[in-house]
């Protein structure tokens, strides 16, 4: 591991630079890779399903409250 750091050292900062970012974007690729796989076992648990559909119910009850608000409004003039 100290040969490698001696080594990026030695490098020129655009060198260095280039590095930096590709170390960067195979990581975000990495993280991201992870994340969508977490994500996709997760949604499709059951108990998923079900959390989603009872954390949108309060979302409907506003949104039919801004159309119904919206309508009284176009019905008054």
């Amino acid at each position: 591991m100290k040969k490698i750091i001696h080594h990026i050292r030695s490098q020129s900062e655009e060198a260095r630079r280039h590095i930096l970012h590709v170390l960067t974007i195979i990581f975000a690729i990495i993280l991201l890779f992870l994340w969508i796989f977490s994500l996709g076992v997760s949604l499709t648990d059951p108990d998923t399903e079900v959390r989603i559909n009872n954390d949108l119910k309060p979302f409907s009850a506003l949104k039919d409250n801004l159309i119904g608000g919206y309508k009284s409004i176009l019905d008054q003039q």
